[in-house]
């Protein structure tokens, strides 16, 4: 069992976004990990909203949606896929009986989640060829639900899993696992979800991400968020 020995006046400021629940505090910096919460969260409210509000005739607007929706899940399936890979398991060697249960619910609680994923995909393939009422008011139903799902999920992780990285996983090990979470993903991934992690931060937050990242993070967000900001604008133009 790996116990932290540092004194807490040596521990990270932890960041606080808006609809974020809990910020443990620990040796650990995770500002990357509730960016990316705070990306999820902001995304699905807007999907949600926009199911509601986009009319089915419109299928450029649907095609995109259905864009624009990639994007989110592959973001969403690559950090819950480095959190059930990586992540638990190295928690669970270390953890006492009733920590475990925590894990196992994460795990359980992305099962909850996958499928409403696999289904919205499918509908918005579907809506940006065909003008369909009864795919578009599921889509509409089964975005509300992923909305509520997912949220009581990133508020389970940040208020009782996060203590537990917090507790048993070294700086060293974290940075380990963070490059190789990095290593599974390609350029054209790594582009795309620079302007996705800034969009709608707060400044400050946007400042402490791009100074933590560094230059090359710096140089695609200056290249690409206008490009991100236009493509927002068309794809979520009746959820404004």
């Amino acid at each position: 069992m790996t116990l932290h020995t540092e004194t807490p006046t040596a521990w990270p400021t932890q960041l606080m976004l808006p609809g974020q629940v809990a910020a443990p505090e620990g040796p650990i910096d995770m500002t990357m990990m509730y960016v990316m919460h705070h990306g999820f969260r902001r995304d699905l409210r807007a999907f949600a909203a926009s199911a509601e509000k986009t009319p089915v005739t419109d299928r450029m607007t649907w095609q995109s949606l259905a864009n624009r929706w990639d994007l989110f899940s592959q973001a969403l399936h690559h950090h819950h896929r480095g959190e059930d890979d990586h992540i638990w398991p190295a928690l669970m060697d270390r953890a006492e009986e009733c920590e475990r249960a925590v894990l196992e619910a994460m795990e359980a609680e992305h099962g909850e989640i996958d499928p409403m994923l696999e289904a919205s995909s499918a509908a918005y393939r579907t809506l940006a060829l065909t003008g369909d009422e009864a795919v578009r008011a599921e889509l509409a139903a089964t975005l509300k639900a992923a909305v509520d799902s997912l949220g009581r999920h990133l508020a389970h992780e940040e208020s009782e899993a996060i203590p537990l990285i917090q507790k048993y996983i070294a700086g060293d090990e974290w940075t380990a696992i963070e490059e190789t979470l990095q290593k599974g993903s390609g350029p054209a991934f790594v582009i795309a979800v620079v302007p996705w992690l800034m969009h709608e931060l707060p400044v400050s937050a946007q400042a402490r991400l791009a100074a933590e990242a560094g230059l090359p993070m710096r140089v695609v967000w200056r290249l690409t968020r206008g490009a991100f900001a236009r493509r927002e604008r068309i794809a979520f133009r009746y959820a404004a």
